[in-house]
């Protein structure tokens, strides 16, 4: 992540934008400049030689107004307080966008996860869980996977807090594995809610998805399973990329093949060939020639820099933050339509939900009745968002953080302020 930019700087930034087109007073949106609670831990992890590393760790609840804080946890290298407190803002927003009752979080440990063993992981994990443990629990703070980590790292924080607690406690963490709670649906939820909001928007605007031209930035969970969806719906794929760089092929590409390959751990795309693709950059991706472009890896990636380079005439943001103030002030000028994080990638958080739903009642959905509920809260949070957009006139965003923060500060008003 570069450091040119402060994600939270581009959240307030918006946030107050949205609170004044809805005519709210200071008094109203003051407490949601501030997180409710920011966590700094140090942990250290026994290495597989003996020696003692400390790691920063992170825990950031921004707001619990409407429910208890839900975040995932991310291990990267680059993680700073700073993307943290704006993650578990966009958190509370996402939650509020498509109306279940949770506030943000978000936990982050400065990391970077390939560099460990399993072993050190394991041991890494259970530590910072054991050092945010007075902030944690099914009623409190519910982490779930993010960036470098997974469902087996969930599965290592359940253990944890279930050993302190005494007892099995499924519902302290979602996107853990299904043999310990997990729900049927969830590895796959941010991306099929990505697909979900394509689909609607294309209908929208009366163009069909067979033959609509897709270029995916960051091939991971959420952009692989959106483009094997947008694929399997009719969308051609014309570019794809992970880390290490992307492919391209005006055709359209064989994203199974693609999924397929990167599924096993260390593989890459810059040392894949497919018939028909040439090997592009990250940079390159971002300015194809395409209709929509949906960035799915980082935050930061559409800057003021390289905006006015972007072909497509459709940004779907299917990672958290991906595109910065400056080039969202672009992107309007040039008349490009965003959807924005809160929306389009709620699809996680949704299922997440479901999933600790499930926990607390203990009992288990089929798959169907998943996606069914899942496809439902998406189209519903859609059409309010449109609806917002387009009786007041402004961006996708405006539209989402309007309809975001009216309810939560809505809920606000109507606990008060203790004491």
């Amino acid at each position: 992540m570069s450091n040119t930019f402060n994600p939270y700087d581009n959240y307030l930034e918006v946030m107050e934008r949205a609170a004044k087109m809805l005519g709210l007073a200071p008094n109203d949106y003051v407490a949601l400049k501030q997180p409710e609670r920011e966590l700094k831990v140090s942990v250290p992890v026994e290495m597989d030689d003996g020696r003692i590393q400390v790691f920063e760790g992170y825990r950031v609840q921004h707001s619990s107004s409407r429910g208890p804080c839900k975040g995932g946890l991310r291990y990267h290298q680059d993680v700073n307080i700073d993307e943290v407190k704006a993650l578990a803002a966009w958190m509370s927003l996402k939650c509020a966008v498509v109306n279940i009752p949770y506030g943000g979080g978000k936990g982050a440990v400065k990391v970077d996860p390939s560099k460990l063993s399993v072993h050190e992981l394991k041991n890494l994990t259970r530590r910072y869980t054991a050092m945010i443990l007075p902030l944690i629990g099914p009623e409190r703070d519910i982490p779930a996977p993010d960036v470098g980590t997974n469902a087996e790292v969930m599965g290592w924080i359940m253990d944890t807090y279930s050993m302190f607690m005494g007892y099995t406690v499924p519902g302290i963490v979602t996107g853990k594995p299904l043999d310990i709670g997990g729900s049927l649906g969830r590895r796959e939820a941010t991306g099929r809610g990505v697909m979900f909001v394509v689909r609607e928007y294309l209908h929208r605007k009366g163009i069909p998805m067979i033959g609509t031209r897709v270029a995916v930035q960051g091939m991971g969970n959420v952009g692989g399973t959106a483009a094997q969806l947008l694929s399997n719906e009719g969308c051609r794929i014309v570019a794809a990329s992970d880390v290490s760089g992307g492919l391209y092929n005006p055709k359209g590409l064989k994203i199974s093949e693609i999924v397929a390959h990167l599924s096993t751990r260390g593989n890459k795309l810059s040392d894949f060939e497919q018939a028909g693709a040439k090997h592009i950059t990250n940079e390159e991706l971002l300015a194809c020639d395409t209709d929509i472009l949906l960035p799915a890896a980082l935050e930061n990636q559409i800057t003021a820099q390289n905006a006015a380079k972007i072909k497509a005439s459709i940004i779907v943001e299917g990672a958290n933050g991906p595109t910065t103030a400056e080039a969202d002030a672009i992107l309007e000028q040039m008349g490009k339509k965003v959807v924005p994080d809160v929306l389009a990638n709620a699809g996680g958080v949704v299922v997440s939900y479901f999933e600790w739903v499930q926990n607390i009642q203990s009992l288990m959905w089929d798959e169907e009745e998943i996606n069914r509920n899942l496809e439902k809260i998406m189209i519903r949070a859609f059409n309010e968002v449109w609806e917002a957009t387009t009786s007041h006139d402004t961006t996708m965003r405006m539209g989402a953080y309007m309809v975001a923060i009216g309810r939560i500060t809505k809920a606000k008003k109507i606990r008060g302020v203790f004491p």
